[in-house]
């Protein structure tokens, strides 16, 4: 099993550190993507999902973001230990990644061609410059945006069409494993929709492994083969899209997420929301994150971190399933 890992973070910690204060961004978590297989980064806002994503392509900021400590293995090879010039070769070849905001990805000043083969130049300095606008107006056929709209600038496009360009500059390489950093946010509805279906298409077709970075359920189960949940710079659940959606046994953090989905069975004047805000980053709470926000907590909750529960293929970071007699009754819905 271990030869079909992809990616594999071990007990990483990561901090942004000012004069002010030192923000824990990610807390020791653990991360496992197989060849092939797409695995989704859930949780709300300011959880650390950007910042894994940030640490995996080395792109932290320099004078705040620090990785303290753990591993990052890209297919057997350690990224922490790389030089940056050693990065730079595996940065947009074998690892791309697709940025939440097309609107910024772009520079509004080079044409789309520009930009597409600024990447392949750099990976592929060989080619020659007719090679390089057939590579071009293959990516751009590959994600359905006419090769006659090449020389175009970023301002001619529309925001998904923009976004479809940013997903051809990230598989133009045909990378190992693409990381999509809620790749749908600024999009309409119908747009979300076209994009990801065209983002699986292409990961089916070129073989890729993915790490899908959302706050949106509804996408995990139409794209993700594993999942994650990440609150407060931690790996609260993980496992199957099967051990989340149809498990017995949630994460209270998880289930809160899964109760903020409106039902299309069950009539409702309100959404049921989590109660309270995430913990501030730079001053977590002595026991478990989400205990301030829980509606099980204990006093060992309160006062320890609690360890993970392994059962098969789901992973659980919770006291209230470390003794089976202490698991909650079933919430309604589930």
């Amino acid at each position: 099993m271990k030869n079909d890992l992809i990616l594999d973070i071990k007990n990483l910690r990561v901090i942004y550190q000012t004069d002010l204060e030192t923000v824990e961004a990610i807390n020791g978590i653990d991360l496992k993507i197989n060849k092939g297989k797409t695995l989704g980064l859930v949780g709300e806002t300011g959880a650390g999902k950007t910042t894994t994503a940030l640490s995996i392509m080395r792109l932290l900021p320099e004078k705040t973001g620090k990785i303290l400590s753990g591993e990052i293995h890209f297919d057997r090879q350690e990224l922490l230990k790389l030089s940056p010039l050693e990065m730079r070769k595996v940065r947009g070849n074998r690892i791309a990644m697709v940025f939440q905001d097309p609107m910024t990805s772009l520079n509004p000043v080079m044409t789309v061609r520009e930009q597409i083969a600024e990447a392949i130049k750099l990976h592929n300095a060989n080619l020659s410059n007719d090679e390089v606008d057939q590579r071009v107006e293959t990516a751009l056929s590959m994600v359905g945006i006419l090769p006659s709209r090449k020389n175009e600038y970023p301002h001619q496009f529309s925001g998904g069409m923009k976004q479809r360009v940013v997903i051809a500059m990230a598989l133009v390489c045909e990378p190992d494993l693409l990381i999509a950093d809620e790749p749908t946010t600024a999009l309409d509805v119908t747009i979300q929709a076209q994009v990801l279906m065209m983002i699986r298409e292409l990961r089916d077709r070129i073989g890729t492994s993915m790490l899908m970075i959302t706050h949106d359920l509804g996408i995990v189960a139409k794209i993700c083969d594993d999942v994650a949940v990440m609150y407060a710079g931690q790996i609260v659940e993980s496992g199957t899209v099967f051990d989340l959606f149809t498990g017995e046994k949630r994460h209270p953090y998880t289930q809160g997420l899964f109760d903020s989905i409106p039902s299309l069975n069950t009539r409702s004047n309100r959404l049921k929301p989590i109660q309270g805000l995430m913990p501030d980053p730079s001053n977590l709470p002595k026991g478990c994150c989400f205990a301030p926000r829980c509606q099980h907590c204990m006093d060992i909750c309160i006062n320890e971190r609690p360890k993970q529960v392994i059962e098969g293929t789901h992973t659980l970071l919770c006291h209230l399933f470390a003794d089976s007699s202490a698991a909650p009754a079933p919430q309604e819905g589930e």
